[in-house]
């Protein structure tokens, strides 16, 4: 049996989620009636605005719950096309791959594109799941950490440094999940030279391309920055965080040709189409039917982004930068001398506000905050942060 256990291939070493412990407790919490607050949620408080609700059932009473094409619905990946062309991206509907969700997406690139042997650059702090893919791949992970002073960009020489002749992959995540980064067009371009240079590929993470507050901040995609970077880039994007759809599960890849090709044939056996009436629906997002909601989801969080910030400056044993996008703030708490992981449960324990400490996304000393919350539960649950710390 043991050697039974030990002989397992990589899709069966891979490590549960951190947070679950946390979130059990907190749940157990509730149940004995305490009021927990939680700023450790990944998805938008918002409804799917009515439009697309609107089109998904339409979809379903006009009987459209068929199979359809694995790779996606064709009226869909014409939208898509049309959406990155916004971006400056170009690209046909061949190369665009429907999935259930951004993080298929993600997974089937890296699985369909790495393997035993090959090597793939995130840089820290990370998306906690992009190590277990690349894991489940067989590939090996390598970290290039990033400072918070320099808005969590990676350096020439950190990244250059990190590359070796196994390198087959960088991941970039701008906006980024945790830390509210948005890379600058510099940054990318360094990126993508180093890329080009020693014909790497990139997997662009877009997925809070929307979520940005900065009006003189613009999401820059890297394919855009010239025909060599869009020839060895794969985009990712979806409707989760965009669009308050995280239930629904769509996404999208856009990848050079004979990758997508592998992606869709990997589709095909491992999950067929995703789900097809909630691809109709996203005809409809696309084309700009919900634009007014999002604008109005974006407003709202650019002010609560302001309000949690505004706290977070009058609790002096946390340090902090201003994000820039998405809708998370990373805070170091390495002044508490405590690790994030023993913070984050204490802080539960004794005044049941839940945050997610940050040793899974290679920051140990720090703690996520989400603020896709009210701006009342944000005053209540920085309040208790702001005393927990003063106990200490």
């Amino acid at each position: 049996m043991e050697n039974l256990q030990n002989n397992f291939s990589p899709l069966g070493t891979l490590s549960p989620s951190v947070t679950l412990s946390l979130a059990a407790r907190a749940k157990e919490l509730k149940k004995q009636g305490l009021d927990v607050y939680s700023m450790s949620v990944g998805e938008p408080d918002f409804d799917t605005p009515q439009a697309i609700k609107n089109a998904a059932i339409k979809a379903l009473n006009e009987g459209k719950v068929r199979y359809i094409a694995s790779s996606g619905l064709p009226e869909l990946k014409d939208e898509i096309v049309k959406k990155m062309a916004e971006n400056g991206v170009k690209t046909t509907a061949n190369n665009v791959i429907v999935t259930t969700g951004a993080k298929l997406a993600l997974f089937e690139t890296i699985t369909a594109l790495c393997g035993a042997g090959d090597e793939v650059i995130v840089l820290a702090p990370y998306w906690l799941s992009y190590p277990e893919m690349i894991k489940a791949s067989g590939a090996k992970t390598v970290v290039v950490n990033t400072k918070a002073e320099n808005n969590f960009a990676p350096t020439k020489e950190d990244l250059e440094k990190a590359i070796t002749p196994n390198t087959k992959l960088i991941i970039v995540n701008s906006p980024s999940n945790p830390t509210g980064a948005v890379y600058s067009k510099e940054t990318l371009q360094m990126i993508a030279d180093l890329a080009v240079k020693h014909n790497i590929m990139v997997l662009s993470d877009e997925i809070y391309e929307k979520l940005i507050y900065d009006e003189n901040i613009k999401h820059i995609s890297i394919a855009s920055l010239n025909d060599k970077i869009a020839d060895l880039t794969i985009t990712i994007n979806g409707f989760s965080k965009a669009y308050a759809m995280t239930g629904w599960r769509l996404g999208y890849l856009v990848a050079p040709l004979w990758l997508a090709k592998r992606i869709s044939a990997l589709q095909s056996h491992a999950t067929s189409n995703a789900t097809t009436f909630v691809q109709y629906a996203a005809v409809d997002a696309l084309q700009g039917k919900a634009d007014a909601e999002v604008e109005n989801m974006v407003k709202t969080f650019a002010r609560r982004r302001e309000l949690l910030c505004k706290l977070l400056k009058d609790i002096p044993q946390i340090d902090f930068i201003e994000p820039q996008g998405a809708f998370y703030v990373m805070c170091n708490i390495a002044k508490t001398g405590k690790t994030a992981k023993d913070f984050a449960q204490e802080l539960l324990e004794q005044k049941l506000l839940t945050v997610i400490p940050c040793e899974s996304f290679g920051a140990p000393e720090y703690v996520r905050l989400s603020y896709a919350c009210s701006e009342e539960q944000i005053i209540e649950a920085i309040k208790r942060l702001k005393q927990f710390c003063q106990d200490l």
